[in-house]
């Protein structure tokens, strides 16, 4: 057993260790060389080399999104720290604790035109839980605050940043400890008990109650409680993809439901109480109705953060949701509300349900027929990744087996890292997975398929419409020059050359027939990973999306 001899770099790998803090994410370089010596030398940690570091913060994150705990991303000086960016933001807003570790030069050569040197204490400030800038030497103050950080990131779930500047010599190794960390034992703060009484009276005064669940991880809430909600006719419960969330009461497609709305439907949907769970919404539509048509109270119940997305918060409930609602059940065991507001939805639905199927058997091929192909032939027990702009939209239409846990990066909704977290995912769960992705957020993160852990049952499907396809849908397309430069980005890339430099199977489709039989195949392999492209006409997608909506109503 080796240790690097820079005492800074002992401690925070001691500490570390006693946090069980064990994928360490590391990219090449070389003011990190004690970190990377000490966490590669020491068989407690499994260690993954990702030289793009974009990427490798990614990957982290989608390790910590399965686990549940932080992983920790090491880098060297310099701009290479920037690019965790992206990442740790994306971990900020989606609440996935990560554990940043920059190696910096001494305070004494920042600014003075040394190379690799940027400035780095504090340079994550408006997206981080706790910045620790350490000094050099290895002291109990420092000991202190690297346990502190990582203790922040577990208990509220979310990126710390670890700055540690190293002197060279950076190379050089002893054969035993010179440093003794005092660890100080993690107490988890005690969640103040919730007045249910207080909400329990509030809940039975409302006759309209509209449940909005977000991202949300799955089982997260019991069958039991899903049945609380279901069994009360004056409750409508609306789930997104994201949701995790399955029960044939509840609406899955909200868009569906709600576009076709006139001003009489709004307002006969629109809740006397709104109740959301879980992290982000992605229908626009249902922010725009609850912005227009407030209702008169909204509670949010979380353990941390309390958006107050539709302007209109009245209660910020610091409680587990499934630990919430078995208290307030209790209270409610003799309530018996009496209401139409359910059964007026769930006839809707299912009005909508018919119009979704007499629509889509007459289709073009596109990227909504890929879709309704693809999601009954999902595997189920699997993980499904999904990238964002159209990809997880198009996702919201149709439903998906209850056995399926579906994630995607919406805190920040960003296309960038969305292949390099499916694959740190796919590793984190060790479950079969399939990433759905678009063409361009594909090629933007291209990066990720440079990587040396990815599973042989991890799979990428690969919609590929020659451009962000997505800013056809949007207000203000314009069919010029411009447009298809600037916005949707047109290309023409062969997918096939990368699937073969980074040694995937390739699978091709460009029509319904062609997709229904490749997808036997693309299934069964199971030695390496595999990469479906399935080619749609750029100028008919938009199209039938609008014909969609338009139709939901005869």
């Amino acid at each position: 057993m080796i240790y690097p001899e820079i005492e800074l770099a002992q401690s925070i790998i001691e500490i570390c260790k006693s946090k069980n803090i064990q994928h360490i994410i590391i990219s090449p370089g070389s003011r990190n060389a004690p970190l990377t010596i000490g966490f590669a030398s020491d068989p407690f940690f499994v260690c993954y080399s990702i030289a793009d570091e974009r990427c490798a913060a990614f990957f982290a994150l989608g390790i910590a999104q399965q686990i549940h705990y932080p992983t920790a991303v090491v880098c060297t000086s310099g701009s290479a720290l920037l690019n965790y960016y992206p990442a740790i933001a994306e971990a900020f807003y989606s609440q996935i604790p990560l554990v940043v570790i920059s190696a910096d030069r001494p305070t004494d050569k920042i600014d003075i035109g040394d190379g690799q040197t940027i400035r780095q204490q504090n340079v994550f400030a408006n997206h981080i839980l706790y910045s620790a800038n350490l000094s050099e030497a290895a002291s109990p103050e420092n000991d202190a605050q690297i346990q502190e950080a990582i203790h922040t990131a577990i208990a509220q779930k979310g990126p710390i940043h670890l700055n540690a500047p190293f002197e060279e010599p950076l190379y050089n190794t002893v054969e035993r400890l010179s440093v003794q960390p005092q660890f100080i034992e993690y107490q988890a703060e005690a969640v103040a008990a919730v007045d249910v009484d207080y909400y329990a009276e509030k809940w039975k005064k409302a006759s309209k109650k509209l449940i909005l669940i977000g991202v949300n991880a799955p089982e997260a809430l019991s069958k039991h409680t899903l049945d609380f909600f279901a069994d009360d006719p004056s409750v409508v419960v609306l789930t997104e993809t994201t949701s995790n969330v399955h029960h044939r009461r509840f609406v899955h497609n909200i868009d569906t439901l709600i576009t076709p709305f006139t001003d009489e439907d709004f307002r006969n949907l629109q809740p006397d109480l709104l109740v959301t769970l879980g992290g982000m919404v992605i229908s626009k539509r249902i922010k725009s109705f609850l912005r227009n048509y407030r209702p008169k109270a909204h509670w949010h119940i979380d353990l941390w953060r309390f958006y107050d997305t539709f302007d209109c918060l009245s209660e910020r409930i610091k409680a587990d949701p499934e630990h919430f609602f078995s208290l307030l059940q209790q209270q409610l065991s003799d309530y018996r509300p009496a209401s139409a507001y359910q059964s007026w939805v769930n006839d809707l639905q299912q009005d909508r349900q018919q119009h979704h199927i007499d629509f889509l058997k007459g289709i073009p091929f596109s990227d909504m027929k890929a879709f309704e192909l693809i999601f009954p032939q999902l595997p189920q027990h699997s993980q499904l990744q999904i990238s964002n702009s159209a990809a997880i939209r198009y996702a919201q239409l149709f439903p998906i087996h209850e056995s399926i846990a579906v994630y995607c990066n919406r805190g920040t909704s960003g296309i960038d890292g969305s292949t390099s977290t499916s694959i740190g995912a796919a590793v984190g769960s060790a479950v079969p997975t399939v990433f759905i992705t678009g063409d361009i957020g594909f090629l933007y993160d291209s990066n990720a398929l440079w990587n040396a852990y990815i599973p042989k049952n991890y799979k990428i499907i690969l919609i590929n419409n020659r451009g962000g396809g997505i800013f056809r849908i949007l207000p203000g397309h314009r069919e010029n020059d411009i447009f298809n430069t600037f916005f949707e980005t047109t290309h023409d890339y062969d997918i096939s050359h990368l699937a073969k430099m980074h040694q995937f199977a390739y699978f091709q489709a460009t029509d319904s027939l062609q997709l229904t039989e490749v997808l036997t195949d693309f299934w069964a392999i199971d030695n390496q990973p595999a990469l479906l492209e399935i080619k749609t006409p750029t100028q008919i997608n938009n199209q039938v999306l609008k014909d969609y909506f338009n139709n939901l109503v005869k």
